[in-house]
C-alpha cells in the first residue's frame, strides 16, 4: 500500500459539458486553486501555453500572445500540417479574477463569443465557460470536428498545472 496515497487522497474534479441551447455550449469545472491564480493562467501566455492544448490531441503551441484588455487582441498559433493553425481575436470583457470574453474570429462569422467566469470558493476555483455560436449550424458543426471534445483533458492539465507538477 502506498501511504501517501492514504494520507493524501487525490480528488479528480470532473468537467461537464453541455448543450444549453441550439447555439450554446457551457462547458463547467471547479479546479483546485484560488480563483487569482486561475486567472493568471488564462491571461499569462508563458502560463497558458504549458496547459491549454490538449497532450492527447498531439498539437504544439508554437506562439501565444495576449493583451488582455478590452479590445485588446489575442493569437494562439499551433504546429498542424500541412500548415500551422491560428486562433485569434479580440477581448470583449475583462474583470481581473472574475471574468473574461472574447471573440473567436479565425472562424469568420461562423466564430463564437467565449466567455469564462471565475468564482472562488475555499480556496477552489468553479469556472464556468460558455461558447455561443451565431447559429445551430455552426455549433453543429464544432461538435462534429471534435474541436469541443478536448476540456476534460484540458482542465485535468490545468488542475496539474495549479497543483505544481504540470510542468
Amino acid at each position: 500500500m502506498d501511504a501517501r496515497r492514504e494520507s493524501e487522497p487525490v480528488v479528480k474534479n470532473a468537467t461537464t459539458a453541455e448543450r444549453k441551447s441550439d447555439r450554446e455550449l457551457v462547458v463547467t469545472r471547479t479546479v483546485n486553486g484560488p480563483a487569482r491564480l486561475v486567472y493568471e493562467a488564462w491571461t499569462k501566455p508563458e502560463l497558458f501555453t504549458r496547459w491549454w492544448a490538449p497532450k492527447s490531441f498531439g498539437l504544439t503551441i508554437l506562439s501565444c500572445d495576449m493583451d488582455v484588455r478590452v479590445g485588446g487582441g489575442y493569437r494562439l498559433v499551433f504546429a498542424a500540417e500541412p500548415e500551422p493553425m491560428a486562433f485569434f481575436g479580440k477581448y470583449l470583457e475583462v474583470k481581473p479574477n472574475a471574468r473574461l470574453s472574447w471573440s473567436n474570429d479565425e472562424g469568420g462569422e461562423n466564430g463564437q463569443i467565449t466567455t469564462v467566469t471565475f468564482e472562488e470558493k475555499g480556496g477552489r476555483t468553479l469556472i464556468v465557460m460558455h461558447d455561443l455560436y451565431p447559429s445551430k449550424e455552426a455549433l453543429d458543426a464544432a461538435i462534429e470536428s471534435g474541436s469541443t471534445s478536448g476540456m476534460q483533458e484540458t482542465f485535468d492539465q490545468l488542475d496539474e498545472f495549479l497543483s505544481g507538477s504540470g510542468g
